[in-house]
């Protein structure tokens, strides 16, 4: 058994469930607790695995709101603009997009009133923005 399909298999249990623990993940990936903690510690250490995370269904997170936003981005002020959009308390997520616009944001806040002035009074408000455009999540699905 090679070692990229042990990390292969080790990571698709955590991806399905990033709570699991050792003994399942050992289960399930078919290896010992041992091998399981020394590839998940040199997977953090080589930052493959970047943090850990809880899938969330908005429709049911009572007194917040959440939107994806497509981010445009002047070109001669991208790494500032990038910088500044990390450092909004409100912005959970942020991606570079091969799509539409250049950043997707997965921005929250406690209703859509707030996350509307979260969008104009601290994404659209910093140099080198150009535009924002938000969808807000309603239900998940899967």
């Amino acid at each position: 058994m090679s070692a990229e399909s042990t990390e292969r298999r080790i990571l698709s249990v955590l991806e399905e469930d990033a709570q699991a623990s050792y003994a399942e993940i050992a289960e399930r990936a078919d290896v010992s607790k041992p091998t399981v903690r020394k590839y998940i510690q040199k997977l953090e250490e080589e930052g493959v695995i970047v943090g850990y995370s809880a899938d969330v269904d908005p429709k049911k997170l009572a007194g917040q709101s959440i939107a994806l936003v497509g981010i445009d981005v002047a070109s001669d002020c991208y790494v500032e603009a990038t910088r500044n959009l990390k450092d909004i308390p409100e912005m959970e997520e942020l991606y570079t997009s091969s799509g539409d616009h250049m950043l997707m944001a997965e921005v929250r806040a406690i209703d859509g009133d707030s996350l509307a002035d979260v969008i104009e009074d601290k994404i659209l408000a910093l140099d080198g923005v150009t535009a924002a455009h938000p969808s807000f999540l309603q239900e998940r699905l899967k």
